[in-house]
């Protein structure tokens, strides 16, 4: 006999979070085509060749972890799902991904020539540290057949890897230029947050059914991979940032936020570092504040939704004496 085929209840959620996550992302939905980036120019235009040069391979590194996690990562998780709300929300964070993934290339569109956006391409495409650590993760989601680490693998890209290359904008930002690039970074920053904490939860539910001995070997493993990629990330930094002086500050934010990753999965840090640490310029530009832009046309990561309410029997009575 076939199974019947079931239908998804949202009036019969197993798990609040899941519910409670949906509401969050669909409550932030944004589009990269609502930021005028080309109000960017004039600030664009002052920078020299090697700020030039960052910014666009920050942002190429940052296009191909997206690529990632849109195309590999969800649907590795969603193999391992036990609730059809949960999902529902990896199709969500899925999507949002590549919209993240999508707005690089309107930053790109904007402030670079056709020449130089081929040449990020061709860089992001080949450049051997970037290539290490996005094949690190990809080779998780398609060949581990441990669910938890594909999503300690998730985790740490959400929270950790992609730090390197937010910190520019945010940089940027605390200095008053590009506030509309750095502006679809905080709008990618708040759905990382939120990615990174769901997952994570989904971790610890696993991770606490497992034994005491099947713990511990996983925590061992997790340690020895965050290890990896910070070796890889610590040489990856030193290759974009150099140039510029910023290697020092730039290995800081992402220590402090590889311990944030490790606080999402439920463990221990692993680094000194702490917020106070950290850049205030950056740690400032990193909250979620928000920047609305003309209320007619373009919209910042303040994106209102507007506010909607059930018809009356009233509401009908066009012209009549009441």
């Amino acid at each position: 006999m076939t199974e019947n085929y079931n239908a998804i209840n949202w009036n019969a959620v197993d798990d609040a979070i899941d519910k409670a996550t949906w509401e969050k992302l669909t409550e932030q939905f944004w589009l990269d085509t609502r930021i005028p980036l080309s109000n960017d120019l004039a600030d664009w235009r002052t920078l020299d060749d090697d700020h030039r040069w960052v910014v666009g391979h920050v942002f190429g590194g940052l296009t191909l972890l997206d690529t990632l996690q849109s195309q590999e990562g969800m649907a590795s998780l969603r193999k391992n799902t036990v609730t059809m709300h949960e999902t529902a929300v990896l199709n969500n964070i899925q999507f949002m991904e590549s919209v993240h993934a999508k707005s690089y290339s309107s930053i790109f569109s904007t402030l670079n020539t056709p020449d130089e956006i081929e040449e990020i391409f061709d860089w992001s495409d080949t450049e051997e540290l970037l290539q290490n650590k996005t094949l690190k993760i990809r080779d998780i989601y398609k060949d581990e057949p441990n669910p938890l680490k594909k999503k300690i693998a998730s985790v740490f890209l959400e929270t950790f890897l992609f730090y390197s290359g937010f910190y520019t904008p945010l940089w940027y930002l605390g200095h008053n230029k590009l506030s509309n690039v750095a502006e679809i970074i905080k709008l990618i920053l708040r759905d990382e947050s939120v990615h990174g904490t769901y997952i994570g939860y989904k971790f610890q539910i696993g991770y606490n059914q497992l034994s005491s001995e099947d713990q511990s070997e996983l925590k061992d493993w997790l340690y020895d991979f965050l290890y990896k990629l910070y070796e890889n990330e610590e040489n990856y930094t030193h290759l974009l940032y150099d140039q510029v002086g910023w290697t020092e500050d730039v290995l800081t934010f992402i220590r402090y936020n590889a311990n944030k990753a490790l606080m999402n999965l439920g463990q221990d840090p692993l680094f000194p570092d702490t917020n106070e640490d950290v850049n205030p310029v950056i740690m400032n530009g990193i909250s979620t504040t928000t920047a609305n832009h003309d209320f007619f046309s373009q919209v910042g990561n303040g994106y209102l939704l507007g506010n909607v309410e059930s018809m009356q029997d009233s509401d009908y009575n066009f012209g009549k004496k009441i």
